[in-house]
């Protein structure tokens, strides 16, 4: 109801009982309902009036649709005239993250299904017996306690 919380209602009442009193509180409550109800009838019948107006072929013109946010959605979201749901289904985001993270961790990505120019060996600079890359999956050693951790001059 026009986003109002009860405790606005609640205030929005007691505030109409101080200024118009409790006396004529009803009578202004009912003036006003009328007041919306003639605003109601005289938008309805515009509605229909342009509606009559706009011919047979405007039949299913609904005036909600002149809302912006309710124009895109019908005319551009829902519809596949630009090809957007071939762009959207094209994209895996899964694929785009795994490429970031194997390229973040050094490692190459995985071929693409089909390509012959690979034969799908791993190069023997990333072989995992490899030391002159660090493995960053790989958990490190417990230090003992006499042994100092290791200082880094940027965290502090």
């Amino acid at each position: 109801m026009l986003d109002i919380g009860p405790l606005e209602l609640v205030a929005l009442v007691v505030l109409a009982v101080l200024v118009f009193g409790p006396d004529k509180l009803p009578k202004v409550i009912r003036d006003v309902s009328q007041f919306i109800r003639k605003i109601r009838e005289f938008s309805d019948s515009a509605k229909e009036d342009i509606r009559s107006e706009l011919g047979p072929e405007f039949k299913d013109f609904e005036f909600e649709d002149l809302n912006p946010k309710t124009f895109v959605r019908k005319h551009v979201l829902d519809s596949d005239e630009l090809g957007l749901k071939e762009i959207r289904n094209g994209f895996d985001l899964r694929k785009e993250m795994a490429e970031v993270a194997d390229a973040v961790h050094g490692r190459e990505s995985d071929p693409p299904q089909g390509s012959s120019g690979a034969s799908g060996t791993t190069p023997p600079s990333l072989s995992k017996g490899d030391s002159s890359t660090p493995d960053l999956l790989r958990k490190r050693e417990e230090p003992s306690r006499e042994e100092r951790p290791p200082f880094d001059s940027d965290a502090t």
